[in-house]
């Protein structure tokens, strides 16, 4: 744009929010969760309401385009323009009113709905349109949409619960937009505002028989503007519902007011099995009669993807039963238990009544699941929110692709729409995916089609035209819950008639005479298969890569990296601010630029070349990636699996390679290579921690901060006291000394001897065939990008334990981030039968004693140490499903009350809480729980954490002590051995 270069001068000159005009930050905001991306002339994350107004007015000056963006989430483009976006999402997410006796708040357009209602639940209310993307949708994009979330059955939609809005014009006219008499007589506003008021009731007035011969009579109709609004019958009209849906076209929302309910309190689930598609379709408008608050559709292809995903392995084993084509999960929350408990009942007889049975054939096979656990209907319900991700968890170059995938039809009719929908898939050579709201007739319908193919992009509009004529034919919407964007405003005509059409065209012009307000979107659209504003527009290339890692799970270049990085759909799971570890940087930061979707957008756009030539390895990659802590929480809670602990790995690797080592890079990619020779002159080697001098030094050319001590070398570093101890009879099992156990902190060592030893183990710590140094897992060098020296590494390893993992003996470690590496990156650099037998055979040391526990055979006499511990997990424990076993193996300790800490990253992962550059964003990772929760606990507490980089985290935060697992053990032998030893012990045993 011709203006941008002045437009971008005005707004660093007069804001103090973020200012991004770099093309890789406007890459970031050039895609939404849609198919469409296209690359914004700039964008502004005000820090206060009155900077975005300022920002528009300044926009509208230079004659630029705004669109506002919340979460970003948006599957039809709306949140994507060539103008200027404004990010509200970061600073504008307050409540700013709140009345409980009403049941009203008045909130900024940024908060996102889960805040919301985490603020609301301490006063028993809730906001309840929960959409699936509850965790990172925020409150002015639902009103935006007209979002609808799975219980609108009983709350209704998005318009349904907002009472008012405040709104900016495109002219700048500041408004207030609810309830008004047909006179206006109530309106207290500008005359220009009363005059648009009058207009739009004007025309309400006017198209009254209009609108209802052809607006359509189903509750999931989120089409075009909401005229409907506007008719006399609707009176007292509420201005605020015309703009509910209209996706920033129309005004600029600063406030909304919302109306509450009352928490859900009791919930019963019928999980109803059908051995048919269509019959579960057809059984969906009997099922409701129950009046349950939700039926959600799961079908074969989701719960198959959602067995391969491990977060959701557990839940699908205990929810369904045998090999359902489909299944109708049936909520019931009424305030009464009994009541719930009495309509699952009712449900049960229902099936049978309808003819299904476990014992019947496959048409009529079926019956119900209850599920009356609470954390199991959490675990089902987290399932069915990420239905969309888990959709896109295809490993291939189709994808399942959103352009008819929330059509609403009237429940009778929704077996056979459903039928005939796939019928035409199955003309155009593609099958299609299907999941939620059967309870509305709006089911979230997915083609799988490769966009990046000119074929399936024509076959693309042929279903949507085809599909869409279905639609009309059982009178239902083609827009039910995800709006308009860019695929189905150029579709309206055929919807609503050439008269209401030209009426939104009205309306649009009437708000926004000069198309300054997120144009293009449900009026004066492109065609929604112009390929030059797709994400994989017709030139879309990546050229040959030269990758170091393991990708061919994957499709493309680089052996598949290509694949991997594309994953992303951009849906968002990783900007949730609470629960599970995803993302930290982001929970710390709130920047596009910090969450695994902004780095995975930045690394398409650099192999593709769009982000300029030698972009992967580009200073602004690194920028991109560099508070990317490696923690692993997105392999694990990213449900289509991107995994950016890995890809910044090749990223690394490429920069090494083309820009050579950083002195930090060397000192702590190496650290097992010289760790040894340090210690021997430990004192000489701390010298830096104890010199003000030395730290500045090292903190202007090692880029390590000088506000932060380095763990100590120390002399007595752990030797094993033989290769082999413990009865030769015993079970054996190999310890891994780690280096950073080894060198640091060798007490976590020999406790772990200490409880293998009383457990009655067969202990081996072999040493190289060589004799040379220590082996080692190759963490420190995959940390600095340097791959081949870690595969050495890892090399050596294998070959001494790979005799032991071929006799069945398990390999323990200590340090999760080291013993891990031989479960996961060892998979990526050896494919051979012996890498293969270690990484099948690493359990941590937790793993190790549950698994021997929960067989019989752990015998450990143990004594207590505590009342009580808060336990702190790591990153890699959370992402391998190895930390559960940490709270088990305490619980063996008498008496000790376990108390796990709910946090994301420590913040100090490794080198990374080290660095001058990242050291404030560590501490600000670390004060977001763990920090907190550890200094409300008293002293008598003791602190658990199993990783290094934590328990350092930890101390130097808190100046309190964490103890690895083993230690505590430890201590705890010790106390029992004291106990048996103490006068009144051996007084009561003589008695």
């Amino acid at each position: 744009m011709t203006n941008a270069s002045s437009l971008e001068r005005r707004l660093r000159a007069e804001m103090t929010g973020d200012v991004l005009f770099d093309r890789f930050s406007r890459g970031r905001y050039a895609t939404d969760a849609s198919c469409y991306q296209i690359m914004p002339a700039g964008v502004v994350v005000p820090r206060t309401m009155d900077e975005a107004l300022l920002s528009l007015a300044i926009a509208r000056d230079e004659g630029v385009k705004v669109t506002p963006r919340g979460g970003g989430t948006s599957q039809c483009g709306q949140t994507v323009n060539d103008g200027l976006v404004v990010d509200l999402s970061k600073h504008l997410n307050r409540i700013l009113s709140l009345d409980i006796e009403g049941r009203t708040c008045v909130v900024e357009p940024g908060i996102v709905l889960d805040d919301l209602n985490r603020q609301l639940k301490k006063h028993g209310l809730w906001f309840p349109v929960d959409v699936s993307t509850a965790s990172r949708a925020t409150i002015g994009g639902m009103a935006g949409n007209n979002s609808c979330g799975g219980r609108s059955l009983r709350y209704g939609t998005m318009r349904d619960n907002t009472l008012s809005m405040e709104a900016s014009l495109a002219d700048g006219t500041l408004s207030r937009f609810g309830e008004v008499s047909r006179d206006l007589s109530d309106v207290d506003a500008p005359d220009s505002t009363r005059a648009l008021f009058r207009d739009m009731l004007d025309l309400g007035t006017r198209e009254a028989e209009e609108i209802a011969a052809r607006f359509p009579k189903v509750q999931r109709r989120v089409g075009g503007y909401n005229l409907d609004a506007l008719v006399p019958r609707n009176a007292p009209n509420n201005m605020a519902h015309l703009l509910v849906g209209s996706e920033g076209t129309l005004a600029f929302t600063t406030k909304v007011e919302l109306k509450l309910w009352p928490v859900i309190r009791n919930k019963a689930l019928g999980v109803c099995h059908f051995g048919s598609f269509y019959e579960a379709m057809d059984a969906a408008q009997h099922l409701v009669k129950l009046k349950p608050i939700a039926v959600e559709l799961v079908d074969r292809t989701m719960i198959a993807l959602g067995r391969d995903i491990a977060m959701f392995r557990p839940i699908i084993s205990a929810a369904i039963k045998g090999d359902p084509d489909a299944v109708l999960v049936v909520e019931f929350a009424e305030e009464d238990q009994a009541d719930n408990l009495l309509r699952l009942k009712q449900l049960t007889e229902m099936m049978g009544d309808l003819g299904f049975g476990w014992s019947n054939d496959k048409r009529k096979w079926g019956g119900v699941v209850e599920i009356t656990e609470p954390a199991l209907q959490s675990g089902i319900a987290d399932f069915r929110a990420a239905g969309l991700n888990v959709m896109m968890s295809m490993k291939q170059e189709g994808k399942p692709v959103s352009f008819v995938e929330d059509c609403a039809v009237p429940l009778p009719h929704l077996a056979d729409y459903t039928a005939r929908l796939n019928e035409v898939f199955a003309r155009h050579g593609t099958s299609g995916t299907m999941y939620a709201h059967a309870s509305e007739g709006c089911l979230h319908v997915r083609p799988v089609l490769n966009l990046k193919l000119e074929k399936d992009v024509k076959a693309m509009r042929a279903i949507a035209e085809e599909a869409f004529a279905l639609v009309r034919e059982y009178k239902g919407s083609h827009s039910g819950e995800h709006g308009d964007g860019l695929v189905r405003s150029e579709f309206h005509e055929t919807m609503f008639g050439e008269r209401l059409v030209a009426d939104f065209r009205e309306v649009k012009r009437r708000f926004d005479p000069k198309g300054v307000l997120n144009p293009g979107k449900i009026v004066d659209a492109p065609k929604m298969d112009d390929r030059s504003l797709f994400r994989f527009k017709p030139d879309y290339r990546v050229g040959e890569l030269t990758t170091k890692l393991d990708w061919s799970a994957y499709p493309g270049a680089g052996g598949g990296f290509q694949g991997a990085v594309e994953m992303c759909n951009n849906n968002g799971a990783c900007r949730k601010l609470e629960s599970g570890v995803m993302c930290p940087s982001y929970r710390a930061t709130r920047n596009e630029k910090d969450v695994t979707r902004g780095r995975a957008n930045t690394l398409r756009l650099a192999i593709s070349g769009q982000l300029g030539p030698d972009a992967l390895a580009s200073d602004e990659m690194m920028e991109t990636l560099k508070l990317c802590v490696s923690c692993k929480a997105c392999r694990h809670e990213c449900p289509t699996g991107v995994d950016m602990a890995k890809m910044k790995i090749e990223v690394l690797a490429a920069r090494a390679a083309s820009h050579g080592l950083t002195l930090r890079d060397r000192l702590v990619g190496y650290l097992p290579r010289y760790a040894s020779l340090a210690s021997r002159f430990a004192p000489l080697a701390n010298l830096r921690n104890r010199s003000p001098l030395l730290r500045k030094l090292f903190e202007r050319y090692a880029d390590i901060s000088a506000r932060r001590a380095l763990p100590a070398f120390r002399s007595d570093v752990f030797v094993p006291p033989a290769e082999s101890v413990g009865p030769e009879s015993g079970r054996e099992v190999v310890l891994f000394a780690d280096t950073f156990n080894r060198i640091y902190e060798r007490e976590n060592l020999d406790a772990a001897l200490r409880v293998l030893t009383a457990g009655g183990y067969r202990i081996h710590m072999p040493k190289p065939a060589n004799g040379s140094r220590p082996l080692c897992c190759g963490r420190t060098f995959l940390s600095a990008g340097l791959v081949d020296e870690a595969k050495a590494e890892l090399d050596r390893l294998v070959s001494v334990f790979a005799p032991f993992a071929a006799r069945g003996v398990p390999i323990v470690g200590l340090e999760p981030s080291c013993l891990l590496t031989l479960r996961d990156e060892l998979a990526s650099l050896r494919k051979d039968n012996d890498a293969k037998a270690v990484g099948a055979h690493a359990l941590t040391f937790e793993e190790f004693l549950v698994r021997d526990a929960e067989a019989g055979r752990l015998q450990l006499p143990l004594g207590t140490v505590a009342d009580k511990a808060v336990v702190h997990g790591h990153c890699h424990q959370k992402s391998f499903g190895a930390f559960k076993p940490v709270e088990q193996v305490l619980r063996l300790v008498p008496g000790l009350e376990v108390e796990t800490i709910e946090s994301s990253c420590c913040g100090m992962a490794g080198a990374f809480g080290y660095g001058a550059d990242t050291y404030d964003a560590s501490i600000e990772m670390a004060e977001l729980s763990l920090l907190p929760a550890v200094r409300r606990a008293d002293q008598n507490t003791l602190v658990v954490a199993d990783g290094t980089s934590c328990r350092h985290q930890i101390h130097d935060g808190t100046q309190r002590e964490a103890l690895h697992v083993a230690r505590v053990l430890a201590m705890s032998l010790d106390r029992a051995e004291t106990d048996s030893t103490s006068p009144a012990a051996k007084e009561t045993s003589h008695g």
